[in-house]
């Protein structure tokens, strides 16, 4: 479904971005463009972006952790970060 006409941005485009990493609602405007032009779309814009980040899958925050665990001073955890890439 298209969330916003003037960007035409849809809840396709918006799901995406979270699971790209997208964090925040003002993130996703600067990405997306979304509710930045008529403002029309802006409510229906901020619940698809909150239903879709309360949905986000646990891999993101495996992904941080392995972030974190390459900056490890760790042997061990560097090299598993980098196994798991």
């Amino acid at each position: 479904m298209i969330v916003c006409i003037c960007h035409r941005v849809s809840e396709r485009d918006i799901a995406h971005a979270v699971r790209a990493g997208c964090g925040s609602f003002d993130e996703l405007q600067d990405e997306l463009r979304v509710g930045t032009a008529c403002g029309a779309c802006g409510d229906c814009a901020r619940d698809t972006f909150d239903r879709q980040h309360a949905q986000t899958p646990c891999s993101m925050a495996a992904s941080w952790v392995r972030v974190d665990m390459a900056a490890s001073t760790r042997p061990a955890a560097r090299e598993w970060a980098e196994s798991v890439r």
